[in-house]
């Protein structure tokens, strides 16, 4: 087992798990302005200026990549920033506790398994992977119920909508407009969407994956340490990822004319989180491309999982620090069976890559 890849995804999903407390911190801005600041720094400007600094043949690697390798990459950047919006429009529906249970569950499991499927050949561990991703699912499945069941005890029987949880549970998924709570609508509608969410959320681990010929010609013809080539993959699968989160930002100022917010009173408080949540999400992506360089050609497959499995463990300290889970005893309980679950399935995916 390589101790520092594994260490390497630790620290990341700490970034992870974290990066959304920024959230907490957008007004007096509107979102559109928070999250186009947020996410030009996170995909754009933060992931370009490392690779160049380890790697400063960056843009003559990306020149000489492929075309059809570039743009399949940038491509599921553009899905993973689709899945982000439809997460809030689920939300609506749904509720946050069943939505964050479905897409983090499938996010995770969906984005494992096409990065192993597309090996040419599947490793002879295969089995104790699958027993992994199976393992995450039940304890995300398990925290998702006790979301439930905490949104029932604090809100006297019906779930919360709002976005202030959102924010509680933020991680790289939760990419959507805050949303004002809506009359209840179809559940199978709202799972059905959270569904899509999932899969699409899963496209940013996947495009990481595709990208892989880009890390490979960094480190065969300009001599990249590994660790180093991952980053300039990332810089071209957010490429697509930005197109996305930064034109969706854009359609919103001009929708609802609100340029004029940049410019609001008292908002360096609300800049300097957007800058530095920025800054932990990719460090986040960064770290944990690293970490999977050094596991080989799994590192996709067992990484990725670990990483958000460990992320929502994290989310869930900053969220019960915050009091989150402030009087619901018997489901905190729940949640905690659920958190050892999902410990178990980390443990078992870093054995896998043993």
């Amino acid at each position: 087992m390589n101790l520092l890849a594994i260490t390497l995804i630790v620290f990341a999903s700490f970034f992870q798990g974290t990066f959304g407390l920024g959230m907490k911190h957008i007004a007096p801005l509107k979102w559109e302005n928070w999250w186009l600041v947020h996410s030009f720094i996170a995909m754009i400007a933060f992931p370009i200026i490392w690779s160049l600094i380890v790697v400063p043949e960056t843009f003559q690697i990306i020149a000489g990549t492929d075309t059809s390798v570039l743009m399949m990459a940038m491509m599921y950047g553009f899905l993973w920033g689709i899945g982000g919006i439809l997460f809030g429009i689920s939300v609506e529906y749904t509720g946050i506790s069943i939505t964050y249970g479905i897409v983090m569950g499938l996010a995770a499991s969906v984005g494992s398994l096409i990065p192993l499927f597309q090996m040419e050949q599947l490793p002879s561990n295969i089995n104790m992977v699958l027993a992994g991703v199976a393992l995450l699912l039940v304890g995300v499945g398990i925290t998702a119920i006790a979301g439930v069941k905490r949104d029932s005890v604090q809100n006297g029987g019906e779930e919360a909508n709002d976005f202030d949880t959102l924010e509680d549970d933020a991680d790289v998924l939760t990419l959507a407009e805050p949303k004002v709570a809506a009359p209840k609508k179809s559940i199978k509608v709202g799972v059905a969407i959270a569904t899509a969410c999932g899969v699409l959320s899963a496209a940013l681990n996947v495009g990481f994956s595709n990208a892989a010929p880009v890390a490979a010609s960094a480190v065969t013809n300009f001599g990249a340490d590994p660790k180093d080539a991952s980053l300039v993959a990332w810089v071209v699968v957010l490429i697509g990822a930005f197109i996305m989160n930064g034109g969706y930002a854009l359609f919103k100022l001009v929708q609802n004319n609100s340029w004029s917010s940049f410019k609001v009173a008292n908002s360096g408080n609300a800049y300097k989180w957007s800058i530095l949540a920025g800054l932990f999400w990719f460090a986040a992506l960064g770290v944990y491309g690293q970490g999977a360089a050094l596991m080989g050609t799994l590192g996709p497959v067992i990484g990725w999982p670990i990483l958000l499995g460990l992320a929502l463990i994290i989310s869930n300290v900053w969220g019960y620090r915050s009091g989150e889970w402030k009087g619901a005893k018997q489901p905190f309980n729940i949640l905690l069976g659920g958190l050892a679950v999902l410990i178990v399935a980390v443990c078992l995916l870093g054995y896998a890559n043993y």
